[in-house]
C-alpha cells in the first residue's frame, strides 16, 4: 500500500500518483491550476471544532488523533475505497499544515495503512 503525504505548497509531480486534498479549507494562495488535486476530500476532514480545538498544538496531538479516528468511524465506506485506490497505485494525501509530524493527514495516512480499530481498542 502506498499512501504518501505532501504539503499543497509543494509542487505537485508525476510520483504523486492520485492527489487528494484532504482539509476543508482550500490552501491559501494555491490556485487549483497549481495544485493539480485529482480531488477535494473536504469530508474527511477533522470537523471545524476539532480543527479549531487542537489548533496545531502538538501538546494536544494524542488527543487530536483519538478524537478525529473516532470522527472518520462514520467515514467507512470513503476510507475502504481509500484504502483500495492506495493498493492499486500510489496515493498523496495533500494538505497544508505547516507541522509535518502533528496533523490530520498524519493520522489519515495511519488509519489508511492499519484500518480503523475496533471502537475503545487503543493502538
Amino acid at each position: 500500500m502506498d499512501v504518501r503525504l505532501k504539503r499543497a505548497y509543494e509542487p505537485a509531480t508525476s510520483s504523486d500518483g492520485y492527489r487528494i486534498l484532504i482539509d476543508r479549507l482550500w490552501p491559501r494562495g494555491v490556485s487549483r491550476k497549481r495544485a493539480k488535486f485529482d480531488e477535494w476530500e473536504g469530508e474527511l476532514a477533522p470537523s471545524t471544532e476539532l480543527r479549531q480545538w487542537f489548533g496545531h498544538e502538538p501538546s494536544r496531538f494524542k488527543e487530536f488523533r483519538r478524537r478525529y479516528i473516532e470522527e472518520l468511524r462514520h467515514q467507512r465506506p470513503r476510507i475502504t475505497e481509500l484504502r483500495r485506490r492506495a493498493r492499486e497505485g500510489t496515493l498523496t494525501l495533500v494538505y497544508s499544515a505547516r507541522d509535518a509530524e502533528h496533523n490530520d493527514a498524519v493520522v489519515l495516512a495511519e488509519v489508511l495503512r492499519r484500518g480503523l480499530s475496533k471502537p475503545g481498542k487503543r493502538r
